[in-house]
């Protein structure tokens, strides 16, 4: 398991290969769990992701932000429009392109919004996929380990995260 604050760029450094060497154990294990349909799921998520993020301070980190773009959805344009004074076309021409399978996302990595001390520019206006990452704390999360398989290449959270559920939750 990866752990601490100290020297997160060498963890963020480690990560993709420690999310390889793990990710058929984990592609297994999510499948196994699939088919055992627990109750308390997600109830455990949210604890173990609750606990998970009293140790990571994601300012430490802004790796998703590094490397990958939210989704920007009409509201999420409308209402990051407004906050920057930008008409909804200007913003998207800007800022946004169409990915191949036609979500509006940023242009550039890493995000436009993303300051030196790796806080955000629009935090309070962000997309709702930015304010919901890594997602290990939604309803249902069972629908999207594929997602949660993903995000343990990226965020050093979702990683302990997974490892965490794997030793309260053996199957």
């Amino acid at each position: 398991m990866i752990q601490g604050r100290f020297d997160m760029e060498k963890i963020i450094q480690e990560l993709p290969e420690k999310a390889k060497e793990k990710w058929l154990e984990n592609k297994k294990y999510f499948a196994k769990l699939k088919k055992k349909q627990r109750k308390r799921l997600d109830v455990m998520m949210n604890e173990i992701h609750d606990e998970e993020f009293e140790r990571t301070d994601c300012l430490t980190c802004a790796n998703c932000c590094k490397t990958t773009s939210p989704i920007f959805t009409e509201k999420d344009i409308s209402r990051i429009s407004k906050y920057l004074k930008m008409k909804d076309e200007k913003f998207i021409s800007q800022y946004l392109q169409r990915d191949t399978d036609d979500f509006l996302v940023l242009k550039t990595a890493p995000c436009t919004f993303l300051d030196q001390d790796n806080s955000c520019f629009i935090y309070d206006v962000r997309p709702k996929a930015c304010s919901e990452y890594p997602h290990t704390n939604r309803k249902k999360f069972i629908q999207i380990t594929d997602l949660t398989l993903k995000n343990t290449e990226i965020c050093p959270a979702v990683f302990n995260i997974v490892e965490t559920l794997k030793s309260k939750l053996p199957l």
